[in-house]
């Protein structure tokens, strides 16, 4: 099949764009990589009067370190996955998306979507998306009124949908950068490489010298209309040492408290839990884990 009819905009500036967007309301549509976006449009799963194609904007395309109060990593969201997943800053500051990346399709998808057309299409198996509940990530929305910033778990608000407003782009994501004795996992389950994931998690933990949980992010994908956050599992966890921690026991209590899991042709909503269970507890493992190593390497 082949797409509607539509007017096609290409803005240079941000502020070309959020005009444009503004002009139009609910006929537009922002065209990121267009990864996700093209084929539903080709599928006429949905139709707008008017695309705007912010792909060749340069401003969005920036990976920046700020240090201050709360060091983080700030991606604007025309950042491609593969420069995401290849710099050498992320990996440092942020291993969690560097470990997500090789998750997300194939080289072509990776190489043409982008950080935040990902976050922005709200889809409830994307790997940033979890990662960004993990994290505590910040997203950017700019519109004519200005800039404001919305938590990663304020912004997922249902299936494909956001706390975006009509006239918003999202323009940047901002990543906190974990310090001291810190571990970080990415597994999924996916029938091939490369497809969606029927369930996920990402996990990031630090530890103290005597092996105790200080801080706990676990997020998780394919369970629900939105991306998932395992906060009774992040609790449970906090302040015990990790030897008291079975990760078998951790995985069934993340998946314990999630409502309307679905059930498809990939497998009923029981097998969806099992599944995730083990792919938390696995990456618990992984993560914990590597957390204790820091300490080794730097003792050595």
């Amino acid at each position: 099949m082949k797409a509607a009819p539509f007017a096609y905009h290409r803005p240079d500036t941000v502020a070309d764009a959020v005009s444009l967007l503004g002009e139009y309301g609910d006929d537009a549509k922002i065209l990121a990589g267009g990864q996700s976006l093209v084929p539903m449009l080709a599928m006429r799963l949905t139709h707008f009067e008017n695309l705007i194609d912010i792909s060749r904007i340069e401003e969005l395309r920036n990976i920046e370190l700020r240090n201050g109060a709360h060091s983080s990593v700030r991606i604007g969201a025309g950042t491609p996955h593969a420069l995401v997943g290849m710099d050498d800053e992320v990996a440092e500051s942020v291993p969690l998306l560097t470990l997500a990346t090789p998750h997300i399709g194939h080289f072509q998808i990776r190489t043409r979507g982008t950080l935040g057309g990902a976050i922005a299409h709200a889809d409830p198996a994307a790997e940033y998306a979890a990662v960004a509940l993990a994290l505590d990530a910040e997203i950017e929305a700019t519109s004519g009124r200005g800039t404001r910033r919305i938590p990663a778990a304020e912004f997922f608000t249902g299936l494909w949908e956001t706390a975006l407003a009509s006239d918003e782009i999202l323009t940047a994501v901002s990543f906190p950068v974990w310090s001291g004795r810190c571990g970080f996992a990415v597994q999924e389950f996916a029938r091939r490489h490369g497809d969606f994931a029927i369930a996920g998690a990402t996990v990031a933990v630090a530890l103290d010298e005597d092996d105790t949980v200080t801080r706990c992010g676990i997020g998780m994908l394919g369970m629900g209309s939105t991306p998932e956050r395992g906060t009774a599992a992040e609790a449970a966890v906090l302040g015990r040492p990790v030897a008291d921690i079975t990760a078998e026991e951790l995985g069934r209590l993340a998946v314990s408290t999630l409502h309307d899991i679905p059930a498809d042709l990939q497998g009923s909503a029981a097998y969806r839990s099992r599944v995730c269970a083990t792919m938390v507890a696995r990456a618990w493992s992984e993560a914990t884990t590597a957390a204790r190593h820091t300490t080794e390497a730097l003792h050595a």
